[in-house]
C-alpha cells in the first residue's frame, strides 16, 4: 500500500511539472546585437520600406545611432535602478514618461524632415504597425501568465 502511495504521488507530480513546461513556452532568443549593428539593421529596413536615396540614408543613420545611444543609456540607467532595488516614485515615473514622449516627438520632427510627405505617412504607419504588434505580444504575454 506504501509503495502504491508513492508511486501515486511520483506520477502526479511529473504530470503537473509535464503540462507547467508545455504552458509556458520558452521565449526565443534574440540575438544580441550592438547599438551599430541595430541601426545597421534598422537603416536597411527602413531603406527598403521607404525607397530613401543616399542623402536621406546618411541622415537616417545619424538619427538612429543617436537614438540607439541614448536607449543604451537608459537600459543601463534603468539597469542600475532595478540591481539596486529602488522603486521609482510616481513623480519619477512621470517624469521618465514626459521625457520618452518628449524623445519621441522630436525623433518624429526629425524624420518629418528628412522623408518627403509619402515617406512620412508611410513611416508613420509603420510605426502604428509595430505598435500594435507590441500591444498584441503584451496582451498574448499577460493572457498565458
Amino acid at each position: 500500500m506504501k509503495k502504491l502511495f508513492i508511486a501515486a504521488l511520483l506520477f502526479v507530480g511529473i504530470a503537473s511539472f509535464a503540462q507547467e513546461a508545455d504552458q509556458k513556452p520558452m521565449r526565443e532568443h534574440k540575438e544580441k546585437l550592438t547599438p551599430e549593428q541595430r541601426s545597421e539593421k534598422q537603416l536597411k529596413k527602413l531603406t527598403s520600406e521607404l525607397n530613401l536615396d543616399a542623402n536621406q540614408q546618411t541622415q537616417v543613420k545619424q538619427l538612429l545611432a543617436d537614438r540607439n545611444a541614448k536607449a543604451e543609456k537608459f537600459k543601463e540607467a534603468r539597469k542600475d535602478k532595478k540591481d539596486s532595488n529602488v522603486k521609482p516614485t510616481a513623480a519619477e515615473k512621470e517624469a521618465f514618461k514626459k521625457q520618452m514622449m518628449d524623445e519621441k516627438e522630436a525623433n518624429d520632427a526629425k524624420m518629418k524632415a528628412i522623408l518627403n510627405a509619402d515617406q512620412y505617412s508611410k513611416w508613420k504607419n509603420i510605426q502604428k504597425e509595430n505598435q500594435d504588434k507590441m500591444k498584441n505580444k503584451m496582451k498574448e504575454r499577460k493572457d498565458q501568465e
